[in-house]
């Protein structure tokens, strides 16, 4: 999907903020960022906190103890053959669903933050080994930027 046909799905005009750097990111309400590489959909990731919540066979995924969702899918991978992988960092993804678990800080609080990941990134060196899956902290601009 492109930047505009994400927009059209989730029935926005724009996103409330934009970053640049190795990948476009756009942030939208409720805790949703969109990543893209090249200009196309490559990841979204959810918020811990404000979400949107996701599920994976009824288990909500976003804001969980971060070691009983590892477990939940460790069982799912179990019962179901799905592919497992740890990143560098300690994430898991269930990599056949491009599902990665990864934990997000709220205060003194590590939830889970489930994303959404096209399969290069979950098997590139530079986006697993390095630890940009999703680029944090980046600055975010307002308004338009045709250069997505």
């Amino acid at each position: 999907m492109s930047p505009a046909e994400v927009a059209e799905a989730l029935q926005v005009s724009e996103p409330h903020g934009r970053a640049g750097g190795p990948y476009a990111q756009e942030d939208f309400a409720d805790g949703l960022k969109v990543f893209y590489d090249e200009g196309k959909l490559a990841c979204v990731a959810m918020d811990a906190v404000t979400g949107p919540q996701v599920f994976l066979a009824g288990f909500a995924l976003a804001g969980r103890d971060p070691e009983e969702a590892h477990q939940h899918l460790l069982d799912h991978a179990a019962e179901h053959g799905n592919c497992l992988a740890y990143t560098p960092d300690g994430s898991l993804a269930l990599t056949d669903l491009g599902l990665l678990l990864r934990v997000q800080q709220i205060g003194d609080v590590m939830l889970s933050r489930p994303l959404f990941v096209m399969e290069e990134w979950l098997e590139s060196e530079y986006y697993c080994a390095r630890g940009h899956l999703p680029l944090e902290g980046a600055p975010l601009t307002h308004g338009r930027d045709e250069n997505l």
